[in-house]
């Protein structure tokens, strides 16, 4: 195939309406993340089994028809490594993709290493070596080399012969279900990180007291207001440390936040009695109508934390036995929600390890070990895990 550049409004409508009719294309994002207030786009990459174009979005007025294509229930878009993918895709259309496939996470499902590269996938998948000369591209500078293009275009070329492959041994082994559940998942986590308000990124913020976080709260609205208005990202406006430390100490004049070194940078410097201003107005706010305390993330007991370690081997050991990618099945996080569901009475929703494909398949195994109903030793050299367990 013939790589494309598409640069006029009428040849990517036209572009977008092969897209329709195919239903199938890979596709892919080069962008620069600290250029703006959000991540900018540089490049958009697609390939169906016809054509093999990148499209220019500073040159096309609008994307909106790629963007009503990756949220409509016909067509199939494969990407890998997605999530910047699906990020773009909600901030823009509001929307989730219907029908997405990853084939990183594909990978994961029918192999134990995740996540794997780009080129590694290539290569393990199809025996085809590629190389990437291009990661440190300024994607926003025009006009784009040959060099850049074509690694643009490496990035999507290989991805539906990939899909292919993949599908056909997720089809034999009847895992098809759990990829699919698999793209909805990641889909649905970065709609969620989408609505978290700025302060909940924040590191920390389960040491700040109430009136504390009142601050935080109201600094945080702040710094997105004025990233949002100067197009900058927020921590260019703000450092994330020096705003917990303003929320902190909440200083009443310019000459008290001036005592945090870094504070008397020019750049920060002149913000000062707008930051001042917001800090007063958290101060006004009543006793009664202050957040409440926030949880520590992974607020775990030391026996908690113990026993997930022992379920981490139960768990490590059932996916080398089935080949799939522990990293993918199931976190420490994952493993510590599941201690305390059980030792808390099985209140609350059911922990992800207990449902789905998962729950399917190291779900009983998971419950047996916190029963104390099966033990384990080591397994004779040559074995295919290094561990067996056993019921009583």
């Amino acid at each position: 195939m013939q790589p494309e550049l598409i640069e006029h409004q009428y040849d990517f409508l036209e572009l977008c309406e092969h897209i329709r009719e195919v239903g199938l294309v890979a596709f892919d994002t080069e962008f620069v993340s600290d250029a703006g207030y959000r991540s900018e786009l540089g490049l958009l990459q697609f390939a169906t089994r016809e054509r093999c174009a990148a499209v220019d979005p500073l040159a096309i007025p609008s994307l909106g028809a790629w963007w009503d294509l990756m949220i409509d229930d016909r067509t199939t878009v494969v990407v890998h490594g997605g999530q910047a993918e699906v990020r773009f895709c909600i901030q823009r259309s509001g929307q989730i993709p219907r029908r997405l496939v990853d084939i990183q996470i594909a990978e994961g499902l029918r192999c134990r290493s995740y996540p794997l590269s780009y080129n590694s996938i290539v290569e393990r998948v199809l025996g085809i070596a590629i190389h990437s000369n291009q990661t440190r591209s300024d994607w926003l500078r025009r006009p784009l080399t040959r060099e850049q293009l074509t690694y643009a275009l490496d990035d999507v070329s290989h991805v539906l012969s990939i899909w292919e492959s993949q599908s056909r041994w997720l089809q034999s082994q009847q895992r098809m279900s759990w990829a699919c559940a698999e793209f909805d998942r990641m889909c649905w986590d970065v709609w969620e990180d989408e609505q978290l308000e700025p302060w909940e990124r924040l590191s920390g913020v389960h040491r700040l007291s109430r009136r504390e976080l009142g601050a935080l709260q109201k600094l945080a609205a702040w710094r997105e207001e004025e990233a949002a208005a100067r197009n900058r990202a927020p921590r260019r406006v703000l450092r994330d440390d020096l705003l917990m430390d303003l929320a902190k100490r909440r200083p009443s004049t310019v000459q008290q936040a001036l005592a945090t070194r870094d504070l008397n940078r020019a750049e920060y410097k002149k913000l000062l009695p707008e930051m001042i201003r917001v800090i007063a107005e958290a101060g006004r706010i009543p006793e009664d109508r202050l957040p409440p305390r926030q949880r520590q993330r992974d607020d775990a007991s030391s026996d908690d934390q113990i026993i997930s370690r022992l379920l981490g081997l139960a768990l490590s050991n059932v996916c080398a036995e089935q080949d799939v990618a522990q990293a993918l099945a199931g976190t420490n996080r994952d493993l510590t929600e599941l201690v305390r569901y059980v030792r808390g009475g099985e209140r609350g929703e059911v922990p992800l390890l207990l449902g789905g494909w998962r729950g399917e398949m190291f779900g009983e195994l998971l419950r047996k070990v916190l029963d104390g109903r099966v033990h384990f030793r080591v397994a004779p050299e040559g074995a295919a895990t290094p561990l067996i367990f056993e019921d009583h």
